[in-house]
């Protein structure tokens, strides 16, 4: 026990000296481990404890719940994507090029330093698009990918807010800021109920919207590959590698979803459909119900007679 003390101690010491001491003193900014301990009490809870506690009780009704949920996600969406934008990008003080961090401490400066904290916070507060899926048991909605992805990101930004808040690594941010005002909006009206349908068209242009996301930051991040410039290498492979990743998993989920399904719907002729939501959010595809929280698009799905 002393030894694994003593190793915390050094980590500490380690992320103190070689932390931006500007986010140091900020809420969980001194050390890794707070937050590592949130991160993995998420996944604990959501896969083991919230299915256990629900195994003998009805799924809870949170339709209005979910609706000011998404509310709140698209205003707090807004807000990071103005802030981020007003810090840097939108003033022309930011450079598509390359971007170093600002060790400053000029207040222009510290408001992109403050967002990017408000951006690791957010993280946390999609925690509950999973919880809302335990309550409501879907359990086939919480897949291994998504319960690693929202597990994972929190502790990802931290190490961007406690080493380089601020700089080339914000585009980022302010790109998937923009595109969850768009996704919340769309949960919320989708949450809404069956009436909202209608208004709900343009679910494909959504995902396409996401890709294109994340062929901006690859692009963006990669280029520091090819010119110098005074931002960490280990950075620049981190996030790049990341907008591969999802950028491939949500191709695979677009093919399957549009090209797969018109094939499909041109080879049976079904007796009556019915509309069932398949939400995807993070790459994993999840089914739902209609009159609930949806993360992703809505399609026909093909319901065969009684007997058949």
């Amino acid at each position: 026990m002393a030894l694994i003390l003593q190793y915390i101690n050094d980590f500490h010491d380690i992320f103190e000296k070689h932390g931006d001491p500007r986010t140091n003193p900020w809420p969980m900014m001194s050390s890794p481990f707070p937050t590592l301990v949130i991160c993995l009490s998420y996944v604990y809870l959501v896969k083991v404890l919230g299915p256990k506690y629900m195994e003998n009780r009805k799924p809870f009704n949170l339709q209005k719940t979910l609706v000011l949920y998404n509310f709140v996600q698209v205003i707090f969406s807004a807000w990071l994507f103005y802030e981020i934008g007003a810090g840097g990008w939108f003033t022309g003080r930011y450079s598509f090029q390359c971007q170093p961090v600002d060790h400053s401490k000029s207040p222009q400066t510290m408001r992109m330093v403050n967002v990017c904290w408000w951006y690791y916070f957010s993280k946390f507060t999609e925690f509950f698009d999973t919880i809302f899926f335990i309550l409501r048991k879907k359990f086939d909605h919480v897949s291994t990918l998504h319960v690693i992805h929202h597990g994972v990101m929190p502790m990802s930004v931290w190490f961007g807010v406690k080493f380089t808040p601020g700089g080339h690594s914000t585009f980022f941010g302010l790109l998937n800021t923009f595109v969850h005002i768009i996704m919340y909006t769309y949960y919320m009206l989708a949450a809404m109920g069956p009436q909202m349908r209608r208004w709900l068209w343009w679910k494909k242009y959504l995902t396409a919207l996401q890709m294109i996301q994340f062929i901006g930051i690859m692009v963006h991040a990669f280029q520091l590959l090819f010119i110098e410039c005074d931002y960490p290498r280990a950075f620049v492979w981190w996030i790049g590698m990341h907008a591969v990743m999802f950028f491939f998993l949500f191709k695979d989920f677009y093919n399957q979803s549009y090209s797969r399904s018109k094939s499909a719907v041109k080879a049976t002729q079904p007796v009556s459909t019915e509309i069932d939501e398949v939400t995807y959010k993070n790459g994993v595809m999840k089914n739902g119900y209609s009159n609930g929280h949806t993360n992703g698009r809505v399609r026909a799905r093909t319901v065969l007679p009684a007997g058949n």
